[in-house]
């Protein structure tokens, strides 16, 4: 199941209506998740910066695309190291601000994962 991404605002993200007010990991089952922001905070003292630690807990074997949902105003990024991972397993990732990852994941392939930031 490819969930469907219906809006965002800041601090939260509604997904096939259901509404969620922390950012979400979503798994190629369609499964949602909480995000552990704590992977990246315990490395960069911030959750800005997506580490090597919380991208080997993103991915998933199969995951041909991770659309990343950078906040409502681009404040997240991928560390160097997380980069490296994703493209080493053939992951393309698609970084946008969250409002516009919202079509970009809606667009995107069925062997996709989704990792969405809904504040900054």
């Amino acid at each position: 199941m490819h969930p469907h991404l219906d809006g965002t605002g800041f601090g939260w993200i509604e997904i096939d209506g259901q509404r969620y007010e922390h950012d979400v990991l979503i798994r190629l089952s369609g499964a949602i998740k909480k995000r552990k922001k704590k992977l990246s905070k315990e490395v960069y003292g911030t959750s800005h910066i997506v580490s090597l630690q919380e991208a080997k807990h993103v991915y998933e074997d199969g995951a041909e695309v991770l659309v990343l949902g950078s906040g409502q105003h681009g404040c997240v990024e991928l560390s160097d190291e997380a980069a490296e991972y994703f493209a080493r397993h053939g992951c393309r990732v698609r970084l946008h601000p969250t409002p516009d990852a919202l079509a970009v994941w809606n667009a995107a392939p069925r062997a996709s994962i989704g990792l969405v930031h809904v504040t900054c």
